[in-house]
């Protein structure tokens, strides 16, 4: 039979090698606020578990029970706490502070006040219960659509160590607590603190992978980000397109692309130097988004060159889409003073059709088209591809641009 005392020490072990790697992964991703939290909870455990066994060798002193039992408690709240920062929820000291606080008073008062193993047994376990019960919404609540898989796991051992501190409570209030208190050197005792060993270690690891899967989804966005800009890049784009273009061959309904070129570009960084066209870059990237609606894409494909991607959305409403990023160019150009730089662009518009079907790089072609006429045109406008054969030919028609198009073949 192992002994508590051994059981304890390998408790604090644990919580020692848990605290130090939540340690190195707070110090390697000093964004990821939660794992400061969980750090915390990792080595005040360890403390409060190193009382505890205190305790059992020194049977002569209750303060070790007082500071173990006050210490887990701590330890359970900051638990709490990460798990209300990795949801992005607000986080105060008000409820840990309460809750430890209540703890060591009322454990203080039955252990030096009036003796009870009873009462010390059924505070702390309503202690360590009370900040778990108050998140476990949240690791069971699906987050943007899906539960994180280490959420999921975290709730489930949430549910399990609940329900350990409940039947414990249930079993201190029958029996008068004396065989439930943690500390007393028998089989049961040491089958308990096993079962919360293990307990608290899965714990951690619910917590260990939810960190792994918001770090893979972290670097996941930023793989499909412009660093300059923050905007979505081309790889972003050629996925986001690949996708409408499949949902458009299978309900039928258009959607539009903008290819968009600032005119102008090597000269600005030629004279300006390549932080004012950095500059230029990401100015133009906040104009744009403003004329945007709500499920539009903006991409940087490379250099000067953006596109837009408009959802659902017809030849038409993309020419309207272009004259609003024109309109926003032109007049932030006529506020421009002294050293300022003025922006202008091209832009090529294109909308999917059935001979485009699944291939992106089809509906960019046709866009790019599109922004060919819009430079020969002498630039600051932009034009609408029309992929419709002419109905006389060499008689050019009216398109939905800021100039006129032939028709194409």
């Amino acid at each position: 039979m192992l002994s508590v005392p051994t059981l304890w020490t390998v408790f604090v072990i644990n919580f020692l090698a848990l605290g130090l790697i939540w340690a190195y992964v707070m110090r390697s991703y000093p964004s990821f606020d939660a794992a400061r939290f969980w750090t915390g909870s990792a080595f005040v455990a360890a403390v409060g578990a190193a009382m505890a066994m205190l305790r059992v060798v020194m049977t002569e002193s209750l303060l070790p029970l007082l500071a173990a039992g006050t210490a887990l408690v701590f330890a359970a709240c900051l638990a709490a706490m990460g798990i209300k920062k990795f949801f992005g929820r607000p986080v105060t000291w008000r409820a840990t502070l309460l809750i430890t606080g209540l703890t060591f008073a009322g454990l203080a008062f039955f252990i030096f006040g009036n003796d009870s193993v009873r009462m010390r047994v059924s505070i702390y376990s309503i202690a360590q219960s009370l900040p778990l019960l108050l998140t476990l919404r949240l690791l069971l609540t699906p987050h943007e659509g899906r539960i994180n898989p280490g959420a999921r796991l975290a709730g489930t051992v949430s549910i399990l160590i609940i329900s350990f501190y409940a039947l414990r409570l249930i079993a201190c209030v029958v029996s008068g607590g004396g065989e439930f208190s943690f500390l007393q050197f028998d089989q049961l005792q040491s089958v308990m603190i096993l079962v919360l060993v293990f307990l608290s270690m899965a714990l951690n690891f619910g917590f260990l992978l939810m960190a792994m899967d918001r770090l893979r989804n972290e670097v996941a966005d930023l793989a499909l980000l412009d660093d300059l800009t923050g905007v979505a890049n081309r790889r972003h784009l050629v996925q986001r397109l690949t996708e409408e273009c499949a949902r458009s061959e299978r309900s039928g309904q258009p959607f539009a692309l903008l290819v968009i070129d600032l005119d102008g570009f090597k000269s600005i960084n030629d004279t300006h130097g390549h932080a004012a066209g950095d500059f230029c870059l990401q100015h133009f990237t906040l104009m744009a988004q403003t004329r945007l609606r709500p499920g539009d894409l903006l991409a940087r494909t490379g250099g000067d060159e953006f596109c837009i991607v408009l959802p659902s959305s017809t030849l038409r409403e993309g020419a309207m889409i272009a004259r609003r990023v024109l309109e926003v160019c032109r007049l932030d150009a006529e506020q421009c003073v002294g050293s300022d730089i003025p922006i202008a662009v091209s832009i090529g518009v294109a909308q999917w059709s059935r001979e485009i079907g699944p291939f992106p790089d089809r509906l960019i072609a046709a866009a790019d088209h599109a922004l060919y006429d819009a430079k020969k045109s002498g630039r600051n406008c932009f034009a609408a591809y029309d992929p419709a054969p002419p109905l006389v030919p060499g008689i050019e028609i009216p398109a939905l641009s800021d100039v006129t198009l032939r028709r194409r073949a």
